[in-house]
């Protein structure tokens, strides 16, 4: 055991779910730290869960503090916040863009997001646009090592039910073959390979500012 500890938001999630389980089974981190709104049974004596009131920077910053290694996973639907594209941007953008500004207030040496393939924060798309901008605000930070990652459609079991997403998965995973090596980063790519390819990256710890799409994710997936 190495005395690093790992922190993690978004372990409810698709990839979250998945990351959380490789962290539990591996022994790079000794800790390994969750973020969580609500309670949360940890299935490891490693793993220690932290309730935070995300909107508290105080009790966000705490959180983060400590942490050599933050994964940053959460994402929200419009569904889940009924339409209002407010609360869809606290999720989604203020609380990703908050870790990355808290490792580097701590001098966390590594981040890892969860973004989008597409995202650009001069995109016309809403959901685009927002990935973008948090992208950008996250390159801004002064932190040894940023990994950030583009899937496309995640293929894997979610807690909850989305129809209209499980239809899409089907499609693109019967159309796949069709992609030329141009569109290759729109292939779907089960979010288990994710997870994986950004325990990978947090091991490495590139210096610098560095994006995952579907190749690249793939290749550190296989490592």
């Amino acid at each position: 055991m190495t005395g690093r500890t790992a922190t993690l938001i978004g372990a409810t999630g698709l990839i979250g779910s998945h990351l959380l389980q490789l962290l539990e089974a591996d022994n790079y981190f000794s800790t390994i730290r969750l973020l969580v709104r609500r309670p949360f049974k940890a299935s490891s004596s490693r793993t220690e869960v932290k309730l935070v009131d995300f909107a508290d920077h105080e009790s966000y910053r705490l959180g983060i503090y400590g942490s050599d290694a933050v994964f940053c996973a959460v994402g929200t639907t419009q569904k889940k916040v009924k339409g209002d594209m407010d609360a869809y941007r606290r999720v989604d953008y203020d609380i990703p863009v908050r870790a990355a500004q808290f490792c580097a207030l701590s001098g966390c040496r590594h981040f890892s997001l969860v973004s989008s393939v597409g995202a650009n924060s001069s995109a016309g798309n809403f959901y685009l646009k927002l990935k973008g901008e948090v992208e950008d605000e996250v390159r801004k930070q002064s932190i040894q090592s940023i990994a950030v990652f583009r899937p496309s459609i995640l293929l894997g079991n979610r807690n909850e039910s989305r129809p209209a997403e499980r239809i899409g998965q089907i499609a693109m995973q019967a159309l796949s073959f069709a992609f030329v090596s141009k569109l290759s980063k729109y292939k779907p790519i089960h979010a288990h390979q994710v997870a994986s390819a950004m325990l990978h990256a947090a091991k490495e710890q590139s210096s610098g500012f560095k994006v995952y799409e579907y190749g690249e994710i793939r290749k550190l997936f296989e490592v």
